[in-house]
């Protein structure tokens, strides 16, 4: 009787340490999500900013190829 006892306890802290892990990595797993999210954020803010800041450099350089003549196929 003492072995399958010592078996049902040692399954029974396996299955508690499975658990345990389980909460561990769901866990870090929000984390992780939350990291993911926020870099995504900044991702997005710095793509608005450069486009916002690359608005007047492309329309000066849409005059300049007018004035200086750009590759076109007529020419």
């Amino acid at each position: 009787m003492f072995w399958p006892m010592t078996q049902l306890v040692l399954a029974f802290c396996g299955v508690a340490v499975l658990g345990v892990l389980a909460v561990r990595v769901g866990i870090e797993v929000r984390r992780f999500a939350r990291a993911v999210g926020e870099g995504a954020e900044r991702i997005g803010a710095a793509a608005d900013r450069l486009e916002r800041s690359a608005r007047p450099l492309a329309a000066r350089g849409g005059s300049v190829r007018r004035t200086y003549g750009g590759n076109s196929p007529e020419e």
